[in-house]
Order: C-alpha cells, then sequence, then structure tokens
C-alpha cells in the first residue's frame, strides 16, 4: 500500500504500471487521469462504484491489440483524477464525458460504461449525441428505468437500492474507508455473482478497490452522484433531467447484464430499449452479478469489439 504521511493512502496507488500509457487530461475545468493504448478509433472506458480505472485493466489492452485505441478514466472524483466538492449532477458528469473525447482530439467515440459509468454512458450518449459513435452499457439501466423501478418496486428495486440509500447519511464516507476500506469489500461481494466472489482472483481485486477509495476525498466524491440522483427528484433541475432524458437515444446501443445483478435488477433493466430510437440489443448474462466486465471478461470482450466493429 501506497501512504502519505499521517498514513493517507496516496494517489500513486492507481498509477500501475502495464501496456499502457497514464495521463492527465483537462477537460470540462477538471484534471482526469486517463490510461491509454493502442492507436485506432477511440474506445473511452467509464468505471462503476466502487472502482476506478483498473476495472478495464484486463480488456483494455486486448481492445488496444484489436486495432483500437482503447482508454480508461478515472472518473470524477475517483483514483487519481480532480475531486471537486461539486460537479456529480448529471449534466456535468455527461460534459465531463463529451470534454474527454474532444481533449482527447477525438471528434467521436465509442463509449463502454459499467454500473455508474454506465448511467453516465446513456446520459452522454442522450445530451451529447455526435460524440458518442457507439454505446455499451453494462450493469446499467437506463437512469429513467432505475428512477420509475426504485418508487414502482419496492420489494425489488428499492430493497436492491438500500446500500446506496444509505449515501444520503451525513458524513457516510467514513463508513466506507474504516477497517482499510472493508465496506467496499462487502459491496463488491454483495452485487458480485458468486462464481466471481468465491474465486481466487477476487480478493486481489477488491484489496485494489479498497485502496483506491481511501485516496483523500474518494470516498465523499463518489457517493456525490448517488446523492445528487436522490434528492434532484425534488428539485427542479431534476424534473428537467428527466425530461431531457426521455428523448430516444440515436445512438446504436448494446446492452449486457448479469443475471445474477443485486444491485440493479435484471427486470429493472429490461426494457431500456424503449429509450433508444437506433438499432439496439440486449443480452442477459447467466451466473453473473453486478460487475460483467470482471466476472465475464472474455465474452464481454467479445461483446465490446463485435459492436465497436460493426
Amino acid at each position: 500500500m501506497t501512504e502519505q504521511r499521517g498514513g493517507a493512502v496516496d494517489e500513486s496507488c492507481v498509477l500501475t504500471e502495464g501496456p499502457w500509457t497514464h495521463r492527465f487530461v483537462g477537460a470540462n475545468g477538471s484534471r482526469f487521469h486517463v490510461v491509454e493504448a493502442g492507436t485506432g478509433p477511440m474506445v473511452l472506458f467509464l468505471h462503476g462504484f466502487p472502482e476506478y480505472w483498473w476495472a478495464w485493466h484486463e480488456i483494455l489492452p486486448a481492445v488496444a491489440d484489436a486495432g483500437f485505441r482503447a482508454v480508461a478514466v478515472d472518473l470524477r472524483g475517483y483514483g487519481a483524477s480532480d475531486k471537486p466538492p461539486r460537479g456529480y449532477d448529471g449534466y456535468t458528469l455527461a460534459a465531463d464525458v463529451a470534454g474527454l473525447i474532444r481533449a482527447l482530439g477525438e471528434r467521436s467515440a465509442t463509449v463502454v460504461g459499467t454500473g455508474a459509468g454506465g448511467l453516465i454512458g446513456w446520459t452522454a450518449a442522450s445530451f451529447h449525441p455526435t460524440l458518442v459513435r457507439r454505446l455499451v452499457v453494462l450493469g446499467a439501466p437506463h437512469p429513467l428505468r432505475l428512477r420509475a423501478a426504485i418508487f414502482a418496486d419496492p420489494r425489488g428495486q428499492f430493497t436492491a437500492s438500500t446500500p446506496t440509500l444509505k449515501f444520503q447519511l451525513p458524513r457516510y464516507e467514513h463508513v466506507l474507508t474504516r477497517d482499510g476500506g472493508a465496506a467496499v469489500e462487502e459491496i463488491l461481494r454483495r452485487w458480485g455473482g458468486p462464481r466471481w466472489t468465491h474465486s481466487p482472483d477476487f480478493e486481489a481485486y477488491a484489496r485494489c478497490c479498497r485502496e483506491a477509495i481511501q485516496i483523500p476525498q474518494a470516498a465523499f466524491c463518489a457517493m456525490e452522484g448517488y446523492r445528487w440522483a436522490f434528492r434532484s427528484v425534488l428539485r427542479l433541475h431534476g424534473y428537467r433531467f428527466v425530461r431531457l432524458m426521455q428523448k430516444p437515444l440515436v445512438t446504436p446501443t448494446l446492452q449486457l447484464h448479469g443475471a445474477l445483478d443485486a444491485a440493479s435488477l435484471p427486470r429493472t433493466a429490461q426494457g431500456s430499449g424503449r429509450y433508444v430510437s437506433a438499432p439496439y440489443e440486449w443480452r442477459l448474462l447467466d451466473g453473473v452479478g453486478h460487475f460483467p466486465h470482471v466476472e465475464a471478461r472474455e465474452v464481454v470482450l467479445g461483446e465490446i469489439l463485435r459492436w465497436t466493429k460493426s
């Protein structure tokens, strides 16, 4: 574990060396840490919670080898990216993606997002359709499907969302970081499929995520997006967000979802295609939980390449 004075985990813990290049890019008023490999049409990877760019560390080189410019980013507030106190609303997070595509010198990109990153992917494709060439979402219902299900399915999606509902509590970030980030491992275990959580790979992956969440301010920032999602229900800009998201997507969209996803239930995710007017495909992955990119890596890689090349 990499530490600063006082025992806090340093951002350098996410700067792992490998067949990629670490860069810092300014976009939408913030500095983002990106990890890049390969050349060709760009594929931009957005991680979920409670992860960071490392979510894609095995998929990234494979996509690069297939002839693409593969870029994984630490989202606003995570890893080695900036951690401003504000900017975790849906509008700003979507603008981050648009700004990154432009800052990286591209006119458009295929966007691949998982979990919370998938929700951002849906929003970016909706708000900035000319910049998102194709979209792949994993473990992420369309935001309006998720919002509706939380209220309409109290025994299902509302109960599944209980861990994130707790994020509304003041100073809950200290719960995530105490005991070396043990709560992060508990969330990964609760949301992941048993085949993965009982495998040797799980402990190493959980250890990386536990370390990254202990970077100063990372836990607070990671929860702010969830806090905005619930607070916005009662606010005018939340109503406007819903209105804007109702416009059908014109981006070809592939939706992959784990049949055992305990965070975003499959029945919540099904029906997201109603918000897509472009070509759309849905695939349910048997035996997989909320983290298909690590639980069924080869399947996900194949689907990403198929969708990106088609």
